[in-house]
């Protein structure tokens, strides 16, 4: 329903930032939530944040919370993810999703994915 892109992934020194940019097609990005997850090495994917089509309402898992700040901008169907202060364990494929729930967590309840971008942050 809606198609999404990642980039901005790459490889970074710990302590360093990344942006993150998941591009949307069609007219109703403004509709959905946008969440982002991530896939470590060997582990299942879990939750980074996320970011209701009101952008003034936002959430984060605890291991991210104060150093990545989600954001979006719905005149150019992009959302955004920026990721400060980076640490190895950050070290993940990491994905844009959308739902049309209202704060979820989950990855059952995003309807449509991004295919990824590789984010490695060096020790």
């Amino acid at each position: 329903q809606v198609q999404l892109v990642e980039t901005g992934g790459g490889l970074v020194q710990a302590g360093g930032s990344l942006r993150l940019s998941c591009a949307a097609s069609g007219r109703t990005f403004s509709n959905y939530v946008v969440g982002w997850f991530r896939q470590p090495p060997g582990k299942e994917r879990e939750f980074v944040a996320g970011i209701n089509w009101r952008p003034g309402f936002t959430y984060y898992a605890a291991s991210v919370q104060g150093r990545f700040d989600v954001s979006r901008d719905n005149a150019k169907n992009t959302g955004y993810l920026q990721m400060n202060r980076l640490k190895p364990m950050d070290t993940a494929v990491y994905y844009c999703a959308a739902a049309a729930n209202y704060g979820s967590r989950l990855a059952q309840d995003f309807d449509s994915w991004g295919q990824g971008t590789q984010v490695t942050v060096s020790s």
